[in-house]
């Protein structure tokens, strides 16, 4: 299957783009990124270099993704999310010479598979984006989100737990939870970690 790439977006000779991916108007994809297939990259957004993303993932309109991020499979990153990479930023030196490439050490945002990220919400890095989370719109995250985790607010906090469809599961007692959408059952281990139960 063929990349729909607008004539429009940059994409740089050197990064590797997969069959069935589309890059639309006004976006950038740097140097060395290596995206997989089926993936749709919107207006204006921003792929820094280097980043990797996996199979079937949407990067809206206007989000930045510097690096060196990792996305997993089915990454959705919302309109105007940014995954940022600099710990502690500054423009100048102490000695007020511009900082270049060489006077900072990139930090990234690792976001694993299936997990999602609304709208606005800025992920400070370093930080692990856990398997099928979900930030919400507008959330600062500044730690780690555990996987099935839906964290909200500024810093983020995890307020519930979701299933896979991205739809908060509702208790069953015993520590365990079912997806109204898909009907998985899943166990929670401990305030921070939730796993699904074997069919």
């Amino acid at each position: 299957m063929a990349n729909k790439i607008a004539p429009t977006a940059d994409v740089d000779a050197t990064a590797t783009i997969g069959d069935g991916t589309s890059i639309w108007h006004l976006a950038q994809v740097r140097d060395k990124v290596v995206m997989g297939q089926n993936c749709i990259v919107g207006r204006g957004a921003y792929v820094g270099s280097g980043v990797r993303i996996g199979n079937n993932c949407k990067i809206q309109n206007y989000a930045l993704v510097y690096e060196p991020a990792i996305l997993g499979n089915g990454v959705f990153i919302g309109p105007a999310a940014v995954l940022t990479n600099d710990q502690y930023p500054r423009a100048v030196n102490p000695d007020q010479s511009l900082k270049s490439g060489a006077d900072w050490h990139a930090v990234g945002v690792t976001v694993g598979d299936g997990a999602s990220i609304g709208a606005r919400a800025v992920c400070i890095a370093p930080l692990k984006i856990g398997a099928w989370s979900l930030v919400a719109a507008g959330a600062v995250v500044t730690k780690d989100v555990p996987d099935f985790a839906l964290v909200a607010g500024n810093p983020a906090k995890k307020i519930r737990w979701v299933g896979r469809a991205g739809v908060p599961l509702e208790e069953i007692g015993d520590n365990r939870f079912r997806c109204p959408s898909t009907g998985q059952n899943y166990k929670e281990i401990s305030s921070q970690q939730l796993v699904e139960e074997s069919a």
